[in-house]
């Protein structure tokens, strides 16, 4: 197993920043302590992409049109933001939970959303519950030719695949890998069909192929809430990262959250 202790700190002062993304040459998160979707350029350079109306969780990815899709996670809502920057609902999960947390999206259109339950959203809105009993599901990831979707239960311990079929259903649930005292959250995938997770009991990211051999770790000062790997080459392993005391003190997270990151050897593959 390698380790990897060089990250590198790019932005500080954050509450805690979750779902990253790579678009468009951008690193792209969510500060849920200000309510607020950021950006963040290779030169460092930070933008503010929008403010979100939504108590937490918030977690975003993007239809194949561009269109931003954005969890409304207390209100059951995925929204989407149209061209003239306003918020409309994509669908409406309340009848399949109360509450959600994480998002990715497929190469066609299908928006997959978790919590307790997993649902997804068909490209013309339509909203079907798929499973509901995940062991808080966090991160998801779908592998690059688009059949598996995989999903953190960070009470689980353990990264769970589905199969993706052509309609955007999902079928053949199992153990993708066991991780023994892990709390997986954000995901993402490389080109060797490794997975990165972050983990914030443990403070570090890792490295795991499927059946949960260790291939890497990174350590951290802080929980780790999200990895996306992204730069130009694929090969910048990006860390969303804070302090974490509990639900209970959320609040002392305030000024604790950073945007790390660390030169890794295997590029991003997959989405998101």
């Amino acid at each position: 197993m390698g380790r990897n202790n060089a990250l590198d700190v790019l932005v500080d002062g954050l509450g805690i920043p979750e779902s990253l993304r790579w678009h468009d040459r951008r690193l792209w998160f969510c500060d849920w302590g200000a309510s607020e979707i950021r950006s963040l350029g290779a030169d460092g350079g930070a933008r503010l992409e929008a403010r979100v109306p939504a108590t937490l969780p918030i977690s975003i990815d993007w239809l194949p049109d561009g269109r931003l899709l954005v969890v409304s996670g207390r209100e059951a809502l995925l929204l989407r933001r149209e061209p003239n920057s306003e918020l409309v609902t994509h669908g409406d999960l309340r009848s399949v939970d109360p509450l959600f947390n994480e998002l990715v999206v497929d190469a066609r259109g299908y928006a997959y959303v978790n919590g307790a339950s997993l649902a997804v959203v068909t490209p013309d809105g339509a909203v079907r519950g798929e499973t509901g009993d995940l062991a808080f599901g966090n991160g998801m990831a779908i592998t690059a030719d688009g059949r598996t979707l995989i999903v953190a239960e960070s009470h689980g311990h353990r990264l769970t695949a589905f199969d993706i079929d052509t309609h955007g259903g999902l079928s053949g649930r199992r153990v993708w890998a066991d991780l023994g005292h892990a709390a997986p959250d954000g995901i993402c995938l490389d080109a060797e069909g490794a997975c990165w997770y972050a983990d914030v009991p443990n403070r570090r990211c890792v490295r795991v192929r499927e059946g949960g051999e260790v291939l890497e770790e990174i350590e951290a000062d802080r929980g780790c809430f999200s990895c996306m790997l992204g730069g130009d080459d694929g090969r910048t392993l990006y860390v969303g990262a804070a302090e974490w005391f509990g639900m209970d003190r959320i609040t002392e997270t305030a000024g604790t959250g950073r945007i790390l990151s660390a030169r890794v050897a295997v590029p991003h593959a997959g989405r998101p």
